[in-house]
């Protein structure tokens, strides 16, 4: 094949493939929608097959331009990186990490990762975000992310999953609850309360293992009220709309109107992960990635 692909040509064509609409690619790109139509006839023609599917009132990608854009997005987000990477070295920084994780991995791991990575690598920029676990796959997968700690037992093909923390669960309770340690058995004692939990898209694999508890007990919870946030539940906790299940590095946060019970008889435990993804060319993560293994 004699056509030989030039950023500009990839920019063009994913612009429409996102857009799926040659007039607001051409905007986005500041040129004229004419010629943006020429360079990706030009670029079908060029390249044997066509890309996009011509209606009235739509544009669609072909079978073969759905995969042309997920492999050229992957490739232009990896060549952006390296870029970005290139001037942090000749600017004197060593590189940067993008790096997200779930609220419990702050409490649990995080500053500590953080710490004993500066001893060895002190200059290393790190952008860090707390985000839910599917918005980390897909940032990871999008090359957004460079490495997540989430709660999750699968991950996508093209990411590698390393466990760090193995722990347990604790009961979160309103400071003014009847329950305590010494008065609490088991969690029979709370099948009329109601709970406040992590929604099932938090982390479906986790939110099947906090089911499994009340399964244990033969009972199913009265869930009045699901969230993604951590503060969100020891908020409603506090006052008084229901009581929690939450991985017990998560006490370490908790505000004072909220007592915590270690829930050490139930078979059910909760793994927090490293994750990373296989492709990624960012030159730190593999520093990284080896003080995370170092932990166990």
């Amino acid at each position: 094949m004699g056509y030989q692909l030039e950023l500009r040509h990839i920019r063009y064509f994913l612009a429409v493939a996102e857009e799926l609409h040659f007039r607001k690619a051409a905007e986005r790109l500041y040129i004229s929608q004419p010629g943006l139509s020429r360079q990706i006839k030009e670029m079908e023609e060029s390249l044997g097959f066509v890309l996009f599917e011509r209606h009235n009132r739509k544009v669609e990608l072909t079978k073969a331009g759905s995969y042309l854009k997920e492999a050229l997005q992957l490739q232009l987000k990896t060549l952006e990186n390296s870029i970005h990477h290139a001037k942090l070295i000749d600017s004197g920084i060593e590189g940067e990490i993008a790096l997200a994780y779930v609220g419990s991995a702050m409490q649990a791991i995080i500053p500590k990762l953080l710490l004993d990575f500066e001893e060895k690598h002190s200059n290393i920029i790190f952008n860090l975000k707390e985000m839910d676990n599917q918005s980390q796959v897909e940032g990871l997968l999008s090359l957004d992310l460079d490495i997540g700690f989430v709660r999750v037992e699968k991950v996508p093909k093209g990411l590698s999953l390393y466990p760090v923390l193995n722990e347990s669960f604790c009961l979160a309770l309103p400071i003014s609850h009847h329950l305590n340690t010494d008065n609490f058995k088991d969690m029979s004692q709370l099948k009329n309360e109601s709970f406040i939990l992590f929604d099932s898209k938090y982390s479906p694999s986790y939110y099947e293992k906090v089911m499994q508890i009340f399964d244990g007990y033969g009972f199913i919870p009265n869930v009045t009220h699901n969230t993604i946030h951590a503060d969100s539940i020891y908020k409603l906790v506090e006052n008084n709309f229901g009581v929690s299940i939450v991985p017990k590095s998560l006490r370490l946060s908790h505000m004072s109107g909220i007592k915590f019970i270690e829930l050490n008889d139930v078979p059910q435990k909760t793994t927090l992960s490293a994750v990373w993804n296989i492709e990624n060319k960012n030159p730190a993560i593999q520093h990284f990635i080896t003080v995370v293994k170092g932990l166990n």
